[in-house]
């Protein structure tokens, strides 16, 4: 059966992205990025906002603000590319340009339950807010893990992770910390029909 694994590259307030903040937010060091490229082959979910950018950005656009790539980013989208990919969209048309990528149109929880159950490799989302969270929802999440830039967006961050979440119960299997300041934490997870310590209705 394969893992599902839900993984989030977040601000410390929880945003995935800040306007005009560069990838990692710049903010990358070397032993998070010797991390990175340890990480075991993973099939890669996405939805179709994710799909538009990185796709975008194999294709050479760069981001905005940016003259262009810096050799992280360049790297990371390379692995992408090479990686296999499944996308869930009803608005992308068949066939999809960017390599190696499989066009989903069935609803994403009962496709990844299928995925789930006849694989035996590690499933992973990339990005894809509402997607991670309906799957998180529908308790077909394994492992849960956020890695932490030391950065407060409040000005300029960027789609808020956690906004929409239902209450989740975190269980701690694993925490690490890269060059000093960027937090690993990992965690198993397990959606609450409400608080602990309150009656269910």
């Amino acid at each position: 059966m394969s893992e599902l694994l839900v993984d989030f590259i977040t601000s410390l307030d929880g945003c995935a992205s800040g306007d005009g903040w560069p990838g990692f937010w710049g903010l990358e060091g070397p032993e998070y990025l010797a991390w990175l490229g340890e990480q075991p082959q993973a099939t890669y979910l996405m939805g179709a906002n994710t799909y538009r950018l990185m796709s975008g950005f194999a294709a050479g656009t760069v981001p905005s603000g940016q003259d262009e790539f810096r050799p992280e980013e360049e790297a990371s989208v390379d692995e992408l590319t090479r990686a296999p990919k499944v996308v869930f969209s009803s608005s992308l048309q068949a066939p999809l340009t960017w390599a190696n990528s499989t066009l989903v149109r069935d609803s994403a929880v009962e496709a990844v339950s299928a995925m789930k159950s006849r694989g035996t490799g590690l499933l992973s989302t990339i990005g894809s807010l509402s997607l991670s969270r309906s799957l998180l929802q529908a308790g077909l999440v394994d492992r849960f893990r956020v890695v932490m830039f030391p950065v407060i967006t409040g000005a300029t961050g960027e789609e808020r992770i956690y906004d929409g979440y239902p209450d989740v119960a975190l269980e701690m299997i694993g925490h690490r910390t890269f060059d000093n300041s960027i937090q690993l934490v990992e965690y198993k997870p397990r959606v609450l029909d409400h608080p602990p310590l309150a009656a269910p209705a």
